[in-house]
């Protein structure tokens, strides 16, 4: 007879918790068992989300009958042409942008504003000049752990801080800080709450290329050094970025009410090697294809 591979699933809960969690006990040929917890909630559920804005010439539909679901711990990016909803997308996941219709979940509970357990980090780090390094995280530290000591709050900073290799700068004010620098600042702070959920809307585009292969490293080693719980959604135009830190992609259709074009799976295995996975022929099949379906005209002679 052949080798026997058999499954084990058992129904439980944690902590007296209303969710449940699935245990799956996977006997392998070696005499190995793997045990995986696998959540029955999702991170982030979008439901059947359209967002529609009143312009001068009438409603003006952004995005359109979108569903999408992200799992636990997962990262997935949203790529397309400029104006075909992505941050729009994204603004409706941090609850900044109420969906004219369909709802949104994060961990089982339905948006209706921003929160804590969704930290957000923009194209334009949005750190307040007039504070320094050390002090733009304490705020944002303070203001979510309210029932913490100072003392806590601020181990909690330099914790965070140390992670990103700033500590020895936390003294100087954004305005001293190069762009890399100032990222890494804006990407502590939304660690340093803690959440659940992470949404990077372009947070690296403005970066040079080497800066921003060394932010993308420095994201991943946060999001490890997190047990790879942490759920990331990112907004982004970089083909190569979205492939190297995701574990899905979403391709939007051009706008206005754009919807989900296609998602495609990125199954390279982890950690990525940046210089050893472009030659990869399984990297270059999915560049090709997010590269077909964001465009249509490949060189002058393919337009008529």
């Amino acid at each position: 007879m052949g080798k026997e591979i058999s499954s084990h699933y058992k129904l439980s809960k944690k902590n007296n918790m209303s969710t449940n969690t699935i245990e799956a006990t996977t006997t392998r040929p070696s005499g190995l068992t793997l045990v995986q917890q696998v959540s029955e909630v999702p991170a982030i559920e979008i439901k059947d989300i359209t967002v529609s804005f009143k312009s001068r010439k009438g409603i003006f539909t952004a995005i359109d009958n979108i569903d999408l679901t992200v799992n636990k711990g997962e990262i997935v990016s949203l790529i397309g042409h400029s104006g075909c909803g992505k941050s729009t997308l994204m603004s409706t996941i941090s609850g900044m942008v109420k969906p004219t219709n369909g709802k949104v979940y994060a961990n089982g509970n339905e948006v209706k504003g921003p929160g804590p357990d969704r930290g957000i980090v923009f194209q334009n780090y949005s750190l307040l000049p007039w504070l320094s390094v050390q002090k733009n995280i304490y705020v944002a530290v303070d203001s979510v752990f309210k029932n913490k000591s100072s003392t806590e709050k601020k181990e909690m900073v330099e914790n965070n801080l140390r992670m990103v290799n700033l500590w020895e700068h936390r003294h100087k004010l954004p305005g001293h800080l190069s762009g890399g620098m100032k990222q890494r600042v804006a990407i502590a702070r939304a660690f340093a709450i803690n959440p659940s959920i992470l949404l990077l809307d372009e947070p690296f585009g403005a970066l040079d290329a080497l800066t921003k292969s060394s932010m993308h490293v420095e994201l991943l080693k946060l999001w490890n050094l997190d047990n790879r719980e942490k759920t990331i959604v990112m907004v982004t135009h970089d083909i190569e970025e979205a492939i190297f830190l995701s574990d899905r992609v979403v391709v939007m259709n051009n706008g206005p009410a754009a919807t989900i074009k296609e998602i495609v799976d990125i199954h390279l295995p982890r950690p990525r090697n940046k210089k050893e996975i472009v030659h990869d022929h399984e990297y270059m099949a999915i560049h090709d294809k997010l590269l077909s379906l964001l465009i249509d005209k490949f060189s002058i002679n393919d337009i008529h």
